[in-house]
């Protein structure tokens, strides 16, 4: 974000009035709540968005699911065509007819979402701030232009109140659960390595230079078992960004990810997408019936649940 727009959002941030509207609570709102909670939770970890602020956003943007372009088009955040190149539909919204993206089932349109904020010069400003600041992120959204309607920053923080949305962007921490050998380590030991949870699991993120050996070392897990974990060999070097999995990988996707495809993109395998989403190769093959010689092709569908 250049400097110009960096002090526009920031300036603006605090110019929001509350709302003259109270808001009251419905069970068309609790539900969708309840139903895409755990998709916003598993996005935060991924991503850094507060959950409340995209189960709010979602709930606004699609009128809790029912509007038209989420009903026929699975979009839940009103993100417009800019830059897409998939499926697309048209929609009256600011003006007639505008172009709206289309998704093929409703996580592809939080996966978007997230990716359209995270990968936006015009919000990164954002991501300086903690997930617990819901308030900074509602105001940060409207002044760096999501939305045009002057409200919007008041009422997604009443969304979030009214129904303690805020309580799922303390949605745990992978130093709570640790595993017994990094709960040994020395308080004075500083890690290398940041800990993540996903899945059910954890990792780190391999750094350059990176072996089993050196993350076995810094975590403090044995690097054969470490190695075994992440269906390699011990003395592999990895490659910087690679992830690896301090505990045995799951058989398929968390419960979020069902009735997702995912589409390969550009110079992935396999492997590397198993390891995305911390799967056990074997179970990834059996479950797209694809036998371990298959070359996979960009724009291949895959079920990772």
């Amino acid at each position: 974000m250049n400097r110009t727009i960096f002090f526009v959002c920031m300036l603006v941030w605090g110019l929001f009035p509350a709302s003259s509207h109270a808001i009251s609570w419905n069970k068309t709102y609790q539900d969708y709540f309840d139903y895409y909670k755990d998709i916003a939770i598993s996005q935060m970890h991924e991503f850094g968005i507060p959950a409340s602020i995209t189960l709010a956003q979602g709930v606004l943007e699609s009128g809790a699911g029912n509007s038209e372009l989420a009903r026929k088009s699975n979009n839940h955040f009103g993100i417009k065509c800019n830059g897409w190149t998939g499926r697309k539909v048209y929609h009256d919204d600011d003006e007639r007819g505008e172009c709206f993206r289309a998704y093929d089932n409703v996580l592809d349109s939080y996966l978007d979402h997230s990716l359209f904020l995270k990968n936006s010069k015009r919000y990164s400003s954002l991501f300086q701030l903690k997930k617990t600041d819901y308030k900074g992120w509602a105001k940060g959204l409207k002044a760096c232009g999501y939305a045009t309607s002057p409200t919007y920053a008041s009422r997604l923080i009443e969304i979030i109140e009214l129904y303690d949305l805020h309580k799922y962007d303390k949605g745990g921490s992978a130093t709570v659960e640790v595993l017994p050998s990094l709960a040994r380590q020395s308080s004075s030991q500083v890690a290398l390595h940041k800990v993540n949870k996903f899945n059910d699991n954890l990792y780190v993120i391999a750094r350059k230079g990176d072996t089993f050996r050196s993350v076995g070392a810094d975590v403090g897990v044995n690097y054969r078992q470490l190695a075994k974990f992440n269906e390699r060999d011990k003395d592999d070097v990895l490659e910087e960004g690679e992830y690896v999995w301090l505990k045995k990988k799951r058989r398929h996707a968390p419960k979020e990810y069902k009735g997702y495809v995912y589409r390969v993109e550009a110079g992935e395998s396999m492997y590397s997408i198993a390891q995305r989403f911390g799967i056990r190769l074997k179970n990834l093959y059996k479950m797209n019936n694809l036998s371990p010689d298959y070359v996979i092709q960009v724009g291949d569908p895959l079920r990772i649940r």
